[in-house]
């Protein structure tokens, strides 16, 4: 992926050296949970469009967890390092690709904000911690990372490369145009008036609209600034196929139950990524359409 020497964004808060320390697992109902709870988190959660705090909260056997405020933090600017840098470059690409298709549609695109972190973080949603891998807060309207995942990314999830990881933030960021959107809020009012199995359709719906919001930055990221290489789409394919709901159940050796499923299928990822990557058009992304999953 071609990125050096693009712009950076100043909408990153590095709370690195606040954090609460690095932590390896979060307690919760009365117990820690343990690196196969934490794995399981990371997995559900991956590209999520909901708070991986529920996710670990019902491992737990707990209560889902409501909103708190969040704490203010003094933010010190990010370090300078290769891969801090990097995500500054691909979150500005976000800003620039959203405001201007904002724009086009008569709308004003508000920026989110990152926020770097290492071991725990105070958020409008709860408590972050860094098992949980990236999350979206759409109540403070902040991306949170600990750039560690990316470690489990490569290491542990089988999907490496630096296209693979800017899908990541793009996913992310996908969410807050959700929330922009209202989509968020229309499905999370769904929650408790439909069964179960239902709200999960709802969520995979919500899971593969982030998707392809991935793709259509993709695409305009790259119409403008020529941004990806050879080899950078399998990446990013590679990684929506490896976090697919079916991928995820067969490797946890269990069957995989559709009915469960919140995410999506390893192909269905991949297909409405693509979409958005090829077509670069948002009405393309109405996952929400009749027959359209």
């Amino acid at each position: 992926m071609r990125w050096e020497g693009n712009r950076e964004s100043d909408n990153v808060d590095d709370v690195r050296d606040q954090g609460g320390g690095p932590g390896n697992g979060l307690r919760l109902g009365g117990g820690r949970l343990g690196i196969g709870s934490v794995v399981i988190a990371v997995v559900a959660s991956y590209f999520l469009g909901v708070n991986p705090l529920t996710v670990l909260q019902m491992l737990a056997g707990g209560p889902a967890p409501t909103g708190q405020p969040a704490h203010e933090q003094q933010s010190a600017a990010p370090k300078n390092d290769e891969q801090t840098r990097f995500v500054r470059t691909v979150l500005a690409d976000t800003e620039d690709v959203w405001r201007t298709l904002f724009k086009e549609g008569g709308g004003q695109y508000q920026d989110p904000r990152l926020v770097l972190f290492r071991g725990s973080v105070p958020t409008a949603c709860g408590t972050g911690q860094s098992a949980m891998g990236p999350f979206y807060c759409p109540a403070d309207q902040k991306v949170y990372i600990d750039l560690g995942f990316y470690d489990v990314l490569r290491q542990q999830l089988g999907a490496p490369g630096d296209f693979a990881q800017a899908y990541v933030i793009a996913h992310e960021v996908g969410h807050h145009v959700q929330n922009l959107l209202g989509t968020t809020d229309k499905v999370e009012a769904m929650r408790g008036r439909v069964s179960e199995t239902q709200y999960n359709a709802l969520s995979v719906r919500l899971e593969l609209q982030a998707d392809c919001y991935a793709g259509v930055w993709a695409h305009h990221a790259d119409r403008a600034r020529q941004v990806l290489e050879t080899g950078d789409i399998e990446e990013g394919l590679n990684a929506a196929a490896r976090i697919g709901d079916d991928a995820m159940q067969r490797q946890a050796g269990g069957e995989v139950r559709p009915d469960s499923f919140t995410h999506g299928t390893s192909v269905q990822r991949q297909t409405w990524f693509r979409r958005g990557l090829d077509t670069g058009d948002l009405r393309q992304c109405d996952t929400f359409a009749r027959g359209a999953v």
